[in-house]
């Protein structure tokens, strides 16, 4: 037997027993229920497992981006994985745009002399890419999602061998990915219909509590006409005494049924929200004139017990002269809800968490001409791994038992005005959410 032939047996071992282990370890999962968060685990181990058997000192799996027309660095290894980990290229650009828009492999022998590679990953990393290998990546019905790269091949020039290799770990890729796609879309159907009776159940819960806020109205203010009738009894100083003593309890009264009916909406607001969002749909805004102001004073006041409970200041610090602008305000109040009420369980006791409103006239959006609203506080900060992912389907919480719906629902209601938002944290620091919306001043 020559040796040509001994490796070329050796190579197909190879082959086989990485093939073996990926199959296993995704049927394996498939068969216990495959979801996102495991498929991230094991997409990884594939990863790294086909880079093992290739013998590449690091590589990459790109997923599409169609919403941006990018290929996303969903999953990497090598040293600078957590650098390019989320990062995007334009999806006709690289060598990795090439194989993604022709479904053709390729062998890449010296990237220097290769035009179409992008130097900018390597000069922003600080990497040197010598060689590499890339693989288109395809759904179930052969429609490209993405690509698979190998990098610097540590005994030599990627080979034949290795294109076929990782053109096999693609394919199991792909199916695994498309399925799970399937079998999420399949739970947040199911999701969405629970939610449906979810709110009809609520309206129904609510209603004896609105019913019995409005008698209590009725009932309060026939009291306080009896009142009105013991002035002339009393005599002046004694009534004025009875007034000062019921001062504090009226408003204290107004200002809970205000929040028993204002509650009231916006959980039934709030549930068509989480649908919507589970569904990854924006339905189109009402707009209408809106005072900022106003819609962020509701929602510091509904949420003050909370942040007292925690022992954390709201404040409302708001430029002078913000005209009426045309918003949903029943969106945007569920955005600054859900900003501030992730906010106020991050901010230990004795912080704040601030909600500040400007206006910037003059220029072009998004750099002028916008409606300025920021969320700030001096909590914990974000983790850069929850950062990376924030905004996305892949959002994650750092509450025990939290979704990361929140922060979807509120990149859905600035998607739905056309507006931008982005975030910037510290840990220890503390974190501000950036909105801007186009301004559209209404004349008054």
């Amino acid at each position: 037997m020559n040796d040509d032939l001994v490796r070329q047996l050796e190579e197909r071992n190879r082959q086989l027993n990485a093939v073996f282990r990926i199959a296993s370890a995704l049927y394996s999962a498939a068969k216990s229920g495959m979801t996102s968060a495991r498929l991230d685990e094991l997409m990884q181990e594939v990863l790294k497992i086909a880079l093992d058997v290739v013998n590449a000192d690091a590589g990459t799996l790109y997923l599409y981006n169609p919403e941006r027309n990018t290929l996303v660095f969903r999953y990497v290894i090598g040293e600078k994985a957590n650098e390019l980990m989320g990062m995007e290229i334009p999806a006709d650009k690289g060598i990795a745009g090439e194989v993604f828009q022709t479904g053709q492999a390729k062998i890449t022998e010296d990237v220097a002399t290769e035009l179409s590679h992008l130097q900018e990953v390597d000069q922003r990393t600080g990497y040197r890419t010598r060689n590499m290998v890339t693989v288109p990546l395809r759904d179930i019905e052969g429609k490209p999602i993405g690509a698979l790269q190998a990098l610097n091949k540590r005994d030599g020039d990627f080979d034949e061998f290795d294109m076929e290799t990782l053109s096999i770990v693609a394919t199991l890729a792909g199916t695994a990915i498309e399925t799970t796609r399937i079998q999420e879309e399949r739970r947040l159907a199911i999701i969405a219909r629970l939610l449906g009776n979810i709110s009809h159940d609520i309206k129904n819960m609510l209603t004896p509590i609105l019913t019995t806020a409005q008698t209590l109205v009725l009932i309060y203010q026939s009291c306080k006409s009896e009142l009105e009738q013991l002035r002339f009894q009393v005599g002046e100083e004694a009534w004025q005494k009875l007034d000062d003593a019921l001062h504090e309890f009226d408003t204290f009264f107004r200002e809970a049924v205000q929040m028993i009916e204002e509650g009231s909406a916006q959980i039934q607001e709030r549930v068509k929200e989480i649908s919507e969002a589970v569904k990854g749909e924006i339905s189109e805004p009402r707009f209408e004139p809106t005072d900022i102001n106003e819609v962020a004073e509701k929602v510091l006041r509904a949420l003050k017990p909370v942040a007292q409970r925690q022992g954390v200041e709201l404040r409302l610090e708001r430029q002078s002269e913000i005209p009426l602008v045309l918003l949903d305000p029943k969106r945007i109040y569920n955005a600054l809800y859900n900003l501030v009420n992730n906010a106020i369980p991050e901010t230990p006791p004795g912080g704040f968490v601030a909600v500040r409103t400007y206006v910037q006239f003059g220029g072009e959006f998004p750099d002028g001409n916008y409606l300025g609203i920021e969320v700030a506080d001096n909590g914990r900060g974000i983790p850069e791994e929850v950062l990376r992912w924030m905004f996305t389907d892949r959002a994650i919480s750092t509450k025990p038992g939290g979704t990361g719906l929140g922060t979807r629902i509120v990149k859905n209601v600035v998607d739905a005005h056309g507006g931008k938002i982005w975030v910037e944290s510290e840990l220890g620091k503390g974190s501000t959410f950036f909105i801007r919306l186009p301004l559209k001043t209404v004349q008054v």
